[in-house]
């Protein structure tokens, strides 16, 4: 099925008189054609700023560059652009230039967390490889502003062998996650050979790929790119719808060619203010990408990147938002809402609390309505005590390619062979008051 309605045509005639339809569906075309300037923003669209804020339009574009792709373009509502979701993800905002004292460069600190260029090792059996640093569009709320359009960071042939390298060399490494920028930017051929590298490594079991092509170039997903990704499975893919708008006849598309493929979809929406803080429009939202069998992933709270003070919700809101879903749709339609902790923390999940209290008997339960009940712990729970002395357990062991790893966190503590009893900041004044009260 080819769609190609006669706004795009329309747009398609502006940037090339002779442009032809399959000109549209040649994701090539778009990247090349991919609108730069406030100017050629006017002249496609129709919409006129001022010179006041052309003026400081151009500061943002200068700090952060600008970059749509023709067929997301198209999407806009151009009646009606200021309050269009589509426009405010795109188009350069002069709120962009505000910085408050919480923002950061790099606020996950991944390049702390790299111990070679393009990889970021912050959790123990994964990783991020940066394998790519071009997007077909560059989005305004994204948490890697510092990298869009530098073209000191993009990632040579050398520098991907060396994060091969170190995850051939790291067997804790199970899972790879492929991001950027966006690795399906890449040439299929070249893609191809990252992937057969990775899938050589015995250790690797699964790999995943981030991409927001099917959002804003749903045409990068050819026959030739599936057919290519199927000779690796298992591939998984996570995309990044934030608004409904965004699932278009061509997105969906491109989602059922991938799905048809046996790759599983996940999907990962940034919490926006002014684009999708509200109920009513995630819960849309879950419920077309469900059946358009992605299922919804994470739902995140926005970054604390240089830039985007604007995007940024209270986390009330996102715990509204979840407590409009649980109870209220499928299990499998609900994402995880998670801060990712400033300085390198990772993931948190940050859920309502239905867990109201316990005691050693019993635990006490509000469910979606309001409605409170208790639950009876077991009377008889016979604990299975681990010390490690694998051989003497009961349970079944025999994991045949199983692993064990060394515990951290919250798990060391609840570990019963580990003797560790508490979690200690590294400048925990109260122990160096203890140390130098016993120095005296």
């Amino acid at each position: 099925m080819t769609i190609y309605t006669k706004n795009q045509e329309a747009i398609a005639k502006k940037i090339q008189p002779e442009t032809k339809l399959s000109n549209w569906m040649d994701w090539k075309w778009h990247v090349r054609h991919a609108i730069k300037t406030i100017s050629e923003f006017e002249r496609l669209s129709g919409i006129t700023f001022s010179q006041k804020e052309k003026k400081q339009l151009q500061k943002t574009i200068d700090h952060f560059p600008l970059s749509i792709t023709p067929y997301y373009f198209s999407l806009i509502d151009r009646e009606n652009y200021q309050n269009d979701p589509v426009f405010r993800q795109a188009f350069a905002d002069t709120r962009e230039l505000y910085n408050s004292k919480s923002e950061m460069t790099d606020p996950l600190a991944e390049d702390h967390d790299s111990p070679v260029p393009l990889i970021t090792h912050r959790y123990p059996d994964r990783v991020l490889f940066l394998v790519s640093n071009v997007c077909a569009m560059y989005c305004r709320h994204c948490t890697r502003k510092r990298k869009v359009g530098d073209i000191d960071n993009i990632p040579t042939r050398k520098q991907i062998r060396e994060g091969l390298d170190y995850i051939r060399n790291t067997p804790q490494v199970r899972d790879v996650l492929l991001s950027g920028g966006d690795p399906l930017l890449l040439s299929d051929d070249y893609l191809d050979w990252i992937l057969t590298e990775l899938r050589a490594i015995p250790h690797v079991q699964v790999i995943r790929i981030g991409t927001r092509t099917p959002v804003v170039l749903p045409y990068r997903i050819t026959n030739d790119l599936v057919k290519m990704l199927k000779k690796h499975h298992p591939i998984w893919i996570n995309t990044h719808f934030n608004h409904v708008r965004e699932l278009t006849a061509s997105s969906k598309r491109a989602l059922a060619m991938l799905a048809d493929a046996g790759i599983p979809l996940g999907n990962q929406s940034v919490l926006l203010a002014e684009v999708n803080d509200c109920p009513r429009i995630i819960k849309e939202l879950v419920h077309k990408l469900v059946a358009n069998r992605v299922r919804p992933y994470y739902l995140y709270q926005c970054d604390l990147s240089k830039g985007l003070s604007h995007f940024r919700t209270p986390v009330g809101k996102g715990i509204e938002i979840i407590e409009s879903l649980i109870g209220h749709t499928s299990g499998f339609a609900i994402p995880t809402y998670v801060i990712d902790a400033p300085g390198g923390g990772g993931k948190i999940p940050v859920m309502p609390n239905y867990l109201i209290s316990w005691n050693t008997n019993k635990v006490i339960l509000r469910n979606y309505e309001g409605v409170i009940t208790s639950y009876q712990e077991p009377e008889n729970y016979k604990k299975t005590f681990c010390d490690r002395g694998c051989t003497n357990c009961n349970l079944e062991l025999d994991l045949r390619e199983g692993n064990e790893i060394n515990t951290i966190g919250i798990e060391k503590l609840l570990a019963d062979y580990d003797e560790t009893i508490s979690l200690i900041p590294a400048r925990n004044e109260r122990l160096k008051r203890r140390e130098r009260t016993k120095n005296e």
